[in-house]
């Protein structure tokens, strides 16, 4: 009976290539971008003037566009603002 022995193999000299350049795995096929959100200045101003609407021109505009509009998916929106605000208000 004859064995032989392997031991000149090459498999052990192998060595995983660190990856320096290329795309990020993971990352969707876009190359590497740097980490960290685009809306951590989210609200973040020069202006010296800053109008917000109040919360009855926005229910108002609201009720408008409920009865302008024939989407299910916005209606079901709407309304669900609609009864967010009379609930917050206790009128609902």
């Amino acid at each position: 009976m004859m064995t032989e022995t392997f031991t000149t193999s090459n498999l052990s000299k192998i060595r995983p290539k660190l990856r320096t350049q290329g795309v990020v795995s993971g990352n969707f096929g876009r190359a590497k971008v740097k980490s960290g959100s685009s809306l951590k200045d989210i609200g973040v101003t020069n202006a010296k003037v800053v109008k917000c609407t109040t919360q009855n021109d926005y229910l108002n505009r609201l009720y408008e566009a409920f009865d302008s509009t024939e989407d299910s998916k916005l209606k079901k929106f709407i309304y669900q603002e609609i009864r967010k605000i009379l609930i917050q208000r206790g009128e609902w």
